[in-house]
């Protein structure tokens, strides 16, 4: 090896760079994909550190599951949609990725297939730190994303799609969060769950605005949004629909178990909830206890419309 090339050669392996990967300000970026220094996701989870990026070339990865334990992560798709199909593998019997870093930030990937031995298998399985999705989706899981209950957790969901998850139990979800600090949900689609819900929020603070929570005809979900241990809920700009075919009477539902967070305040604001159920139903049902209950500029469509109003809201 010649002078130049083996001066920067020795200075890459001194400031600790692996061969085949670049710097990204205070980390170092991890390439995925065919022809890559990385030929699978999990190769690339166990190498990386804090700070660090993996980008992932578009196309299908099969069976690759990974555990994400990083303190600081980016994880990003590359030239493209990148596909993970479980194909009958789960990371630690969860899952087809366990994050439970420090803060970790997700774009552009497809989850799809997760199964566990439980029934709850997650396309993420979300058990610590902070966690952002932004544009992903989540397609026939058993749960989309499913999420542990540590009371300082924080995930953040922005432009994604949760379609066709649940395991037919009425246990599984297309989003299910646990007792965890804060949720906040934007400008995403949530659409016919398998038996459960949209989406189910047991957060102490619940940020819900701009997504679409709505069925099809065909759809079989229960609840379109429900937050059933009350906490801070801002529900506002979203549209919901509950379709012809929903197993359960009610579009939202608060409070349904009780309240031990210390504050429990619902803001519905500006919503649009429509009603496509032949019998009716109710488009909000509150639990009694201590709790506050704010409706403003909510639009009202459907069978349910034509009712009383005390059966559109139940318990407010």
């Amino acid at each position: 090896m010649k002078g130049l090339a083996r001066r920067r050669f020795c200075a890459a392996l001194a400031c600790g760079a692996a061969v085949g990967a670049r710097a990204a300000g205070p980390g170092v970026v991890h390439e995925v994909g065919p022809g890559r220094r990385f030929a699978t996701i999990a190769e690339a989870a166990r190498v990386a550190r804090d700070g660090d990026t993996v980008e992932v070339q578009a196309g299908e990865y099969r069976a690759d599951v990974a555990i994400w334990a990083q303190r600081q992560l980016l994880l990003r798709a590359v030239g493209g949609r990148v596909r993970l199909l479980a194909d009958g593998a789960s990371a630690e019997g969860k899952g087809i990725w366990v994050v439970r870093g420090g803060d970790i930030r997700v774009e552009g990937f497809d989850f799809e297939g997760a199964r566990a031995a439980a029934r709850n298998g997650a396309g993420i399985r979300f058990e610590k730190g902070r966690l952002a999705v932004v544009d992903c989706r989540f397609r026939d899981n058993e749960n989309g994303i499913l999420t542990a209950s540590d009371r300082a957790a924080e995930l953040v969901v922005e432009r994604s799609l949760f379609q066709g998850n649940g395991s037919g139990d009425g246990q599984s979800h297309n989003l299910y969060v646990g007792r965890i600090a804060a949720l906040t949900v934007t400008d995403s689609a949530f659409h016919d769950a398998r038996g459960g819900h949209l989406l189910k929020s047991r957060a102490a603070r619940s940020e819900i605005h701009r997504n679409q929570l709505t069925d099809s005809d065909a759809g079989q979900s229960s609840y379109e949004l429900e937050l059933p241990n009350g906490g801070l809920a801002n529900v506002t700009h979203n549209r919901l629909r509950q379709g012809p075919a929903t197993t359960n009477s009610a579009m939202v539902s608060y409070g349904a178990e009780g309240y031990p967070w210390p504050e429990n305040r619902l803001v519905l604001h500006d919503n649009l909830l429509i009603d496509d159920r032949p019998a009716g139903g109710i488009y909000l049902r509150v639990a009694p206890g201590e709790r506050q209950v704010e409706l403003q500029g909510n639009r009202l469509e459907g069978a349910s419309r034509t009712r009383a109003r005390e059966l559109a809201y139940r318990g407010v």
